[in-house]
């Protein structure tokens, strides 16, 4: 009883640090797996950079984030891959719909969005939901004695030119469910993951869109799908959102 008595406040603080929205807005914008400066942060949060340089300080005493300066200028990134673990379960297990986008380019946004996105340091949102499946649908993946890799996903990731034996001694897990927060189910993160991801960017299979949103480039669709074994439109992203006429 003492040692969850002791935790309980330091659970709240940590709590606290998350619920309020301009510190919520920054820490889903630092999911991208960037550093960003504190002026890029208070713009994307829609506050002054005064008030937005208070809540830094606050998330970095709280440990959620870490900082660096180079001349004048401050970076701050998620401190690592377990705080960006966090911040994605919680907007995963957020229920209220979000608001109706105003107009044909937000609307987009938030499609490209929805569809592939970077979680941190792996893939996310349909797409990644969309691997992770084809994976365990493969037998690249299995779950019988917890989410680990079969003898013929080694095969995969080396034909892949993934080097798991080398990310096996990692701090981190080496394969691990993340709950996707607009697909509602896992995609795939730990050490394997964030591989996984770097190695299509490497290819050149995958291309940065706007803030976190991804994109299958054009040779990438096709390449990735044969990689899976799936069809290339079983990759592809959602037809174009319709708001109805509102303007671009």
């Amino acid at each position: 009883m003492h040692t969850a008595t002791a935790d309980a406040p330091a659970l709240a603080q940590l709590a606290t640090l998350l619920a309020d929205t301009t510190r919520a807005r920054i820490c889903l914008a630092l999911l991208d797996g960037r550093a960003w400066t504190a002026g890029e942060l208070a713009r994307t949060a829609g506050v002054a950079p005064s008030t937005a340089s208070d809540h830094l300080s606050r998330l970095v005493e709280g440990g959620l984030l870490v900082q660096e300066r180079q001349g004048r200028h401050r970076y701050l990134r998620l401190a690592d891959p377990g705080v960006a673990q966090l911040i994605e379960d919680l907007a995963g297990r957020v229920s209220a719909p979000a608001p109706p986008a105003r107009s044909l380019r937000a609307a987009r946004a938030g499609a490209a969005l929805a569809y592939a996105r970077t979680c941190y340091d792996h893939l996310a949102g349909r797409l990644g939901v969309l691997v992770h499946d084809a994976l365990l649908r493969g037998g690249l993946l299995d779950r019988a004695g917890g989410l680990a890799l079969t003898p013929a996903g080694i095969a995969w990731c080396a034909d892949l030119g993934l080097p798991v034996a080398q990310l096996r001694p990692a701090r981190r897990p080496l394969l691990r469910d993340c709950l996707d927060w607009t697909e509602r189910r896992p995609h795939l993160s730990g050490a394997l993951g964030a591989a996984l991801c770097d190695r299509l960017f490497e290819l050149g299979w995958l291309a940065r869109g706007a803030g976190r949103a991804v994109r299958l480039t054009p040779a990438g669709g096709p390449a990735l799908a044969a990689a899976l074994d799936l069809a290339s439109d079983d990759l592809a992203p959602p037809a174009a959102p319709d708001t109805g006429g509102g303007r671009a």
